[in-house]
Formats: structure tokens, C-alpha cells, sequence
């Protein structure tokens, strides 16, 4: 493992990863499992919360489901890797720092950026001052909160894709007293085939949740939700799962970013303006055959390992190899007791095989909760990380169907 070296004398080299999701801690926990008996590389994982966010499960902490509380620092336990509580409040690409909370500054040799999106309340007046969020923990306690103590009434879901999905069907079959109203441009399910979108639709229905698609929000008010048209649908909560938007730190750093704000990435999932910089999940523009890949913790995960294990390549004197990655299924829960699980092709799009009912809620939790004997695997034998669907011609740039 080579290190940098100043006046003669070897220095440490230091990686900063920025966020504890699924993609910065599955960085963080391959990168410093494969580097710990080196003793040159010093990794540094940075997150505003110790407690590690299950995004995929906050549609139940939104209904008053308690879930784990797990530990990043535990998480972390045995790699070496050191953690660091705080905000990132300002990344200076030419100094190579990081600042942490306007007080501390880390340097670094080479940065990781994964901190990911959140919910685009922007987008829509009102929808920040009167919509509620599933960006973490708290915010889906807000809501938790509201809803025990409604009683009654409404409740409008905005945004029809998976998250909205999830969202309503779990609110519907925990509060049966209130009505759910799931509002989106597009049908819920588009994107699956007929059979398993019909069977998705017809769960929604047994549910109670009343779906209303080919709509758009325009303004959200205390009480109502004004679509376009000039029509409006009485809500006493609103939840807001319409898309997603990145943090400005990367575009206020001078980093390449696209109309987004997503970092630019090469193949290699190095920013393409700051090669210094790895950008993966949410984070990073990346682009595989069939299009930019849309954030999801299948695809996340992978991009936290190869950033990982393209800087030890890197450091070794090697060249870090192309990112390919191929999506293989949709699992979505439809209530507890419910799921439909949509296999895909490498592209995103529909195969025929789907599992519905109890074997989908099985291979859902399965899912799920895969991120933790994945990490454990990883923390014994890295190696063990860096295997995922490539997605053959469809990631090839230039050969996609």
C-alpha cells in the first residue's frame, strides 16, 4: 500500500466519507476492512446522527412501529474506521477540507460524498411549511404523532412511486379510521407489468386508499392540497414522497454536478471535475447503459464498494476499474401482511416473474434487513461485498436494448 510522502517520511493517507447510508457506511466498512493491517490509510466516516436511518423502513416508523436502533459507531466496530459526528456544513475542493459543523475542519487525500437526497418540499409552495417528510427518524415520528392523534379524517399521500406506495397502504392498515388519499402524476405500479400492478392496485383498494393518478400538486395549505385544474382534496396530514433533491454543497464546491445537483461521475465513480473525489448513492450522477441510474439501496450499496475498493486499487499504483450494475427487482410492502415483488431485467424494466402475498413479504423483509450479515460478511472477508448483478450488455455504455 503506498502512502504519500513528505520530505522522505511516509504519512498516513486520509480518506473522508461524508454520510452513513447504505452507500457511505458500505464504503466506509469495506474500505477500512481491507486497509486496517496497513496502518497508512486512515478512513474517517462523517454522519449528523449516530443512529443509523433504515430508509427502507421509516414508512413504518411513520405509523408508530418502533424499530432498532442501531449504532453506526457499533457498525463500525473492528474495522478501524473512525467516526465522526457532525453536519457538513462546507467542502473546499481546492484546500481538499471538509467542514464539520462551522467548527471543526477535516482534511483529507481523498473524499467519498454520500450524503444523499431528501424530499423535494421545494418544488411546491406550502409543501415546506405544511407537508410532512420521511427524510429520517424524526420526521416520521412527527407524523406517527399526528396521526394517533387525528381520530379521523384524511390523510393525502403526495407522490405515487414506491414510496408513496409503501407509505399508504401502511397508514391505511394501521389507522383504518382515516381515509388515504394517494395523489401522483403517474399510476402506482407503472412501472411493473400488468399482472403485478393490477394485483398491487387491487391490495391498495382492500386497503381503503382511495388512488387518484394523472394529478399535480400545486400548492399545499393548511387543510387541503390544490391540484391543477383549480380542484382541491381535503387533507388533515399531508405526506410528501414527490420527488427527491441533493444537497447544493457539491455545485457551491465546484464540483461537476448535473441539472440535479448530483455529482458527475466517470466510470469509475470519480467526480469528473475532482478525480480526488468518489461520489456514490443518491449522491452521484451515474451512467450505465440503459440511462442514469435512480437511487435505490440495491444500486447504493454496490457504488459504496466499488468507490471503496477502487481506492485501494488506486493506492496500490493500480487504475480503478468501470462501474457496472444491473437491477434485478422491486420489492414493495403493501401493509404488513402484504407485498408484491416485481423481477426486473438489468434495465429497470418488467420481467414476467413476480411473488405476491406472503412469499413477497418473506422476500421483502429479506431485503430489508440484507444491509446487516452483508456488513458483518464484509468486516471478515471484504472481498465478499463486491458481488452483484454487472447487468451484462444492458450497463454497457453504447449497448443498452
Amino acid at each position: 500500500m503506498s502512502a504519500r510522502h513528505e520530505d522522505g517520511v511516509a504519512t498516513t493517507h486520509r480518506v473522508v466519507i461524508l454520510g452513513a447510508g447504505y452507500a457511505g457506511l458500505s464504503a466506509a466498512i469495506q474500505l477500512a476492512s481491507r486497509v486496517r493491517r496497513s496502518g497508512d490509510v486512515r478512513v474517517t466516516l462523517v454522519n449528523a446522527q449516530e443512529r443509523f436511518t433504515e430508509r427502507l423502513r421509516l414508512h413504518m416508523s411513520a405509523t408508530g412501529q418502533r424499530l432498532a436502533e442501531l449504532s453506526i459507531p457499533e457498525l463500525l466496530e473492528g474495522t478501524g474506521a473512525r467516526f465522526e459526528r457532525g453536519w457538513v456544513t462546507a467542502v473546499d475542493v481546492d484546500a481538499k477540507t471538509v467542514r464539520i459543523d462551522d467548527e471543526r475542519v477535516l482534511s483529507y487525500d481523498t473524499l467519498v460524498y454520500a450524503l444523499g437526497g431528501v424530499a423535494d418540499t421545494a418544488a411546491v409552495p406550502g409543501a415546506e411549511d405544511h407537508a410532512y417528510t420521511l427524510d429520517g427518524p424524526q420526521d416520521a415520528g412527527m407524523l406517527a404523532d399526528r396521526l394517533s392523534r387525528l381520530g379521523g379524517g384524511t390523510v393525502a399521500v403526495v407522490g405515487s412511486g414506491l414510496t408513496g406506495v409503501e407509505s399508504a397502504a401502511e397508514i391505511a392498515e394501521r389507522h383504518p379510521e382515516l381515509n388515504v388519499v394517494l395523489l401522483g402524476r403517474s399510476e402506482p405500479g407503472a412501472t411493473m407489468n400488468p399482472k403485478a400492478k393490477a394485483y398491487l392496485h387491487a391490495a391498495l383498494e382492500r386497503l381503503g386508499v382511495t388512488v387518484r393518478s394523472g394529478v399535480e400538486v400545486v400548492k399545499v395549505l393548511p387543510g387541503t392540497v390544490e391540484l391543477a385544474g383549480g380542484e382541491s382534496v381535503a387533507a388533515d396530514a399531508v405526506l410528501w414522497t414527490s420527488g427527491t433533491r441533493v444537497s447544493p454543497l457539491p455545485a457551491a464546491a465546484g464540483l461537476t454536478v448535473d441539472a440535479h445537483g448530483r455529482i458527475v461521475t466517470d466510470a469509475a465513480l470519480r467526480s469528473v471535475s475532482h478525480p480526488d473525489v468518489y461520489a456514490v448513492g443518491d449522491a452521484a450522477a451515474i451512467r450505465q447503459g440503459y440511462g442514469v441510474m435512480h437511487g435505490t439501496c440495491q444500486g447504493g450499496m454496490p457504488t459504496g464498494v466499488h468507490a471503496a475498493v477502487s481506492i485501494v486499487r488506486t493506492l496500490k499504483g493500480g487504475r480503478p476499474k468501470p462501474f457496472r450494475f444491473g437491477y434485478y427487482h422491486t420489492p414493495v410492502s403493501l401493509g404488513r401482511h402484504d407485498a408484491v415483488v416485481q423481477f426486473t431485467h438489468p434495465d429497470d424494466s418488467p420481467r414476467r416473474l413476480y411473488l405476491t402475498g406472503r412469499a413477497a413479504v418473506r422476500y421483502k423483509e429479506t431485503v430489508t434487513a440484507s444491509p446487516w450479515p452483508t456488513w458483518g460478511r464484509m468486516k471478515k472477508m471484504p472481498a465478499s461485498g463486491a458481488f452483484w448483478p454487472r447487468g451484462g450488455r444492458f450497463t454497457r455504455v453504447g449497448q443498452a436494448r
